[in-house]
């Protein structure tokens, strides 16, 4: 029987990447990283999405604080392979240790985009106009 694809992750790959986001927190958070750049800056992992074979792993962040967040997001890419290894001991159980990547995570200018648009004059206009004719 053949298995139907989807693009929805498994509830494996969703538990994987939870335990890779806190194993990568813990990491950042203790400093381990000797980059000038990220000692000094304040990250937010926002989620970490696993390949199907859980070989790979994209890390969603967040430089806070930080106006250029492209020069973090090299920085934390060029010690990919370092924060790789200081994972093991919290992904000890895992057959294989997966390859990090980091990506800008954008969702909070997405969401900051659509309040703003929810908050619109015209928005508000259009609100009050149907308002009433819900009754009739």
């Amino acid at each position: 029987m053949a298995r139907a694809t989807t693009s929805a992750p498994s509830q494996r790959m969703l538990r994987v990447g939870e335990q890779v986001r806190a194993a990568l927190t813990q990491v950042l958070q203790r400093g381990e990283v000797r980059d000038p750049l990220l000692e000094k800056t304040v990250i937010s992992i926002s989620e970490v999405r696993m390949s199907p074979d859980l070989k790979h792993a994209t890390a969603y962040v967040t430089p806070l604080g930080v106006k250029d967040h492209d020069a973090i997001i090299e920085a934390l890419n060029r010690s990919a392979k370092f924060i790789r290894g200081r994972l093991g001991p919290q992904l000890r159980q895992m057959k294989y240790m997966p390859d990090v990547r980091f990506r800008d995570d954008t969702s909070f200018d997405n969401y900051k985009k659509i309040d703003e648009l929810l908050r619109s004059p015209e928005v508000a206009r259009d609100l009050s106009a149907d308002g009433g004719d819900d009754d009739k």
